[in-house]
């Protein structure tokens, strides 16, 4: 089941505009068909993160290039690096293992 995120506040428009491109109607859809989910969507959808952190991590990778926007959200303190990893390993279709 998708998370809903929360309409995005006035002070983080500019930040969204930043990333997509924005309507009075919302998110336009540029183009249809299935793709592979960003794995920043990824830990959105699975509210590991919500969206206004995304946005900040995706910031930090803008500053950064070559971080991955996981270790950018773990850098901001969102999420903790070994739960970033086994979220990549689940996007990635691996299975994983937790051992005790």
């Amino acid at each position: 089941m998708l998370a809903r995120t929360p309409a995005p506040s006035a002070a983080n428009e500019n930040d969204i505009a930043h990333y997509f491109e924005y309507s009075k109607s919302g998110l336009q859809v540029l183009e249809d068909g299935l793709k592979e989910v960003p794995f920043g969507e990824f830990m959105v959808e699975k509210a590991v993160i919500d969206r206004a952190q995304l946005f900040r991590a995706l910031q930090m990778q803008d500053k950064y290039p070559g971080v991955r926007v996981g270790e950018c959200a773990a850098a901001l303190g969102y999420v903790q690096i070994g739960e970033v990893e086994r979220l990549y390993d689940v996007w990635r279709g691996c299975s994983t293992v937790e051992v005790a």
